[in-house]
């Protein structure tokens, strides 16, 4: 595998793991959470700047169903992202705390909340459309050819129990109220394990995961082959 490929995967990995671990930021402490943000922003800019070949193909080719999906998740992605940065600069206590920004923290945390959760959701979407592509890239990496039909069936229980675990999780934590703003105060158990906590985020993830992975093939089915998008790892965030 090239090593700009495999810088490109090792980044996207750093940032799925920083993601679940922004979302504990209640248990894992306000300056953590501030400083481990600060290095997702960073990677995320790095990862555009690898990647910046896909700006320059936004206006070429024929844009289908999947790859419209994908290109409006990327762009929301984008701007999650964004007022994440400004809501966490407003809000800042720590990194930040130099510039002595007064006013505007009810906005700003409002902002925060909304960008992160559908940030959240958004960028585990963005991991199933692009789900195909990645474990192609896993395969050449590891040289081992697609599992066995019995293999291709374990591996769909297993994900049919992360999603069943995700709805779980995604009950529990309320998270549709933050998303459609039915409350704007975020509440936590300080009891529950971070451990626990996280592992139910990542079921969260591969829930979401799963619904766009399953998606994008029904998308690639209601179309010919010849008419969908080439997909490689220059896909961005």
């Amino acid at each position: 595998m090239k090593p700009r490929l495999m810088l490109k995967m090792g980044i996207d990995l750093m940032m799925t793991i920083l993601l679940l671990c922004q979302m504990a930021y209640m248990l894992i402490g306000e300056a953590l959470h501030e400083w481990m943000g600060t290095g997702m922003f960073a990677l995320f800019l790095l990862h555009h700047v690898l990647n910046w070949r896909w700006y320059r193909q936004l206006v070429k080719g024929k844009y289908t169903a999947l790859r419209t999906l994908q290109t409006i998740v990327d762009f929301l992605i984008l701007f999650s992202m964004l007022g994440l940065m400004v809501s966490g600069i407003m809000m800042s206590r720590e990194v930040f705390a130099f510039l002595s920004i007064d006013g505007g923290m009810g906005f700003a945390r409002i902002l925060h909340m909304l960008a992160a959760y559908w940030g959240f959701i958004l960028m585990s979407i963005h991991l199933g459309l692009h789900w195909g592509m990645v474990m192609g890239a896993v395969r050449k990496m590891t040289g081992k050819a697609k599992a066995s039909r019995a293999g291709v069936w374990i591996l769909r229980g297993l994900a049919l129990m992360i999603c069943g675990f995700g709805v779980y999780a995604f009950m529990k934590h309320n998270l549709s109220d933050y998303l459609l703003m039915r409350s704007q105060f975020v509440f936590f158990d300080m009891e529950q394990p971070l451990p626990l906590f996280l592992a139910e985020y990542l079921a969260m993830m591969g829930l979401w995961c799963s619904i766009a992975y399953y998606s994008a093939r029904i998308l690639q089915r209601l179309f010919n082959k010849k008419d969908m998008p080439k997909t490689n790892y220059r896909s961005k965030a």
